[in-house]
């Protein structure tokens, strides 16, 4: 007779661990924690210092070297977490520190590297009737062996090493239910997308909207293109981590170009016989040679508060204004347009250029921040902090490697929403062309009144930010120029 066996239980599922978000160092740079609890880091080969924590916390600090669960000191609950999550906002807030979604086992899904000193990973909060979709801006590209994905909407960058993630994220590009994505195969899960949107990689939108709202929650959004936006935040300092400014980049692997161009081949009409050695020269020509590029300031003798009136009289005030009716060229009028005109040209009289001046030194004006009002030819004083004005100054020295700070950093700052208004595809180029026009004009300002100047290549949007309370978008810097009085001849450059 055959035994019947008895019946198995049934085996409980293991529940399956959710990717985590951990916060570890970059791979350049290499944490130290001692024993007595002092921090530091290198970073190729320069050292950085980082204070002191409690030797009850030095093996868990020590495990940001390898990867520590941010949840695990993020909200801080105890004594010890608030000391790891000030040590590791320290090490963010100095670009050395990055945030990997990973599984229990190590494997990296996804990589967030923050672009600006400020950012933090937060999760939005999403629900099973919320509806997401990708931002207009979000982009991915190749980077090395690496899929990146980001926006220059966002205060981070995404290194995807997932394709699964990439090809979910990709799908996003029409507006997609939460409830329907959490029943696909492959679901990155809820904590992941939140952080997208967190991200402003992702954005909420109407269950019934097509996702192609310009704005994206923002009306300022509206009249940014994609290229113009990319290139504002990744032209300037403030929004992205990349190198940035002189660091010859490409030594050994192409020749230096040479200064001329070589000649074409066609046979030259000679100019220099027209050339008269004993002709005077016009004061405006005169002017010209005369230009220089002024980096020293004379610290016992600064530009005076009348100079700089007479200077920005001559250079940006506004000489006239007034109104005309859009016309749409078949008869039929739109809304009324105001217009001014001032010492330089501007693409279509927009004159969407402001002058913010950051006063380090000017006898007869107190230090600190203050916008020019070109129409009522004043100077208005924004409430900024001490830090915040020694970081603007401190940055221009260092643009121009300078041996002290300028005594007058001007601001070139763009309402871009006045050009953008009328101009597609083309605005931003308009304004930078702009900013050129009136960087000669200050130049030769200055050197009418015997002043010295010199225009600086990069800028901090984040920090102008800070400054006005502005969002970038809005309106921001886009030129800048030391003003002061010259302690040397300067360079005619």
């Amino acid at each position: 007779m055959a035994r019947s066996r008895a019946p198995k239980s049934p085996q409980k599922k293991r529940k399956a661990v959710a990717p985590a978000l951990c916060a570890r160092v970059n791979d350049h740079v290499t944490l130290v924690v001692y024993a007595n609890g002092k921090v530091g880091a290198y970073v190729d080969g320069y050292a950085i210092e980082l204070g002191m924590i409690s030797t009850g916390t030095v093996k868990r600090a020590q495990g940001l070297g390898q990867g520590l669960p941010v949840a695990s000191f993020s909200p801080p609950r105890r004594q010890a977490d608030q000391e790891i999550e000030l040590l590791a906002r320290r090490l963010a807030h100095s670009g050395l520190l990055e945030y990997r979604f990973q599984t229990p086992r190590g494997e990296e899904l996804i990589a967030i590297e923050p672009q600006t000193p400020d950012y933090w990973p937060q999760a939005a909060k999403l629900g099973n009737t919320d509806t997401i979709v990708l931002s207009r801006f979000a982009y991915l590209r190749r980077r090395g062996n690496e899929l990146v994905l980001e926006s220059p909407r966002s205060p981070a960058l995404l290194r995807i090493a997932d394709p699964k993630i990439a090809a979910t994220i990709l799908a996003l590009s029409t507006p997609r239910k939460i409830s329907a994505l959490r029943r696909e195969k492959d679901f990155m899960g809820l904590a992941l997308l939140g952080l997208l949107v967190g991200c402003e990689i992702l954005f909420k939108v109407d269950a019934k909207s097509e996702g192609l709202r310009a704005n994206e929650g923002d009306e300022h959004l509206v009249v940014w293109d994609f290229h113009d936006l990319l290139f504002h935040t990744h032209s300037t300092e403030g929004r992205q981590a990349n190198p940035l400014g002189g660091r010859y980049p490409y030594i050994g692997a192409i020749e230096p170009p040479p200064a001329l161009r070589a000649p074409w081949a066609g046979t030259p009409v000679d100019l220099q016989r027209f050339a008269q050695a004993e002709e005077p020269r016009s004061p405006f020509a005169a002017l010209l040679a005369a230009r220089r590029s002024v980096r020293d300031y004379d610290e016992a003798k600064p530009i005076a508060l009348g100079e700089l009136a007479k200077f920005l009289d001559q250079a940006a005030r506004v000489r006239s204004k007034w109104s005309s009716p859009f016309d749409f060229g078949d008869g039929t009028v739109g809304p009324e347009l105001d217009f001014t005109s001032r010492p330089y040209p501007s693409a279509g009289s927009a004159y969407e250029l402001e002058l913010y001046l950051t006063v380090n030194h000017c006898e007869g004006l107190a230090r600190g921040f203050y916008h020019y009002d070109p129409d009522r030819h004043a100077l208005v004083p924004i409430e900024a902090r001490a830090q915040e004005i020694e970081a603007q100054l401190s940055a221009a020295s260092f643009a121009m490697d300078a041996p002290t700070l300028p005594q007058i950093l001007i601001t070139i700052a763009a309402r871009f929403n006045r050009i953008s208004w009328k101009y597609s595809a083309i605005a931003y180029s308009l304004i930078l062309k702009d900013v050129g026009v009136l960087l000669q004009t200050l130049y030769l300002t200055a050197t009418d009144l015997s002043l010295g100047g010199c225009a600086i290549g990069t800028g901090n949007i984040d920090l102008f930010a800070k400054l006005t309370g502005q969002p970038f978008h809005v309106e921001g810097p886009v030129g800048q120029f030391a003003l002061g009085r010259g302690a040397e001849n300067g360079e005619p450059a």
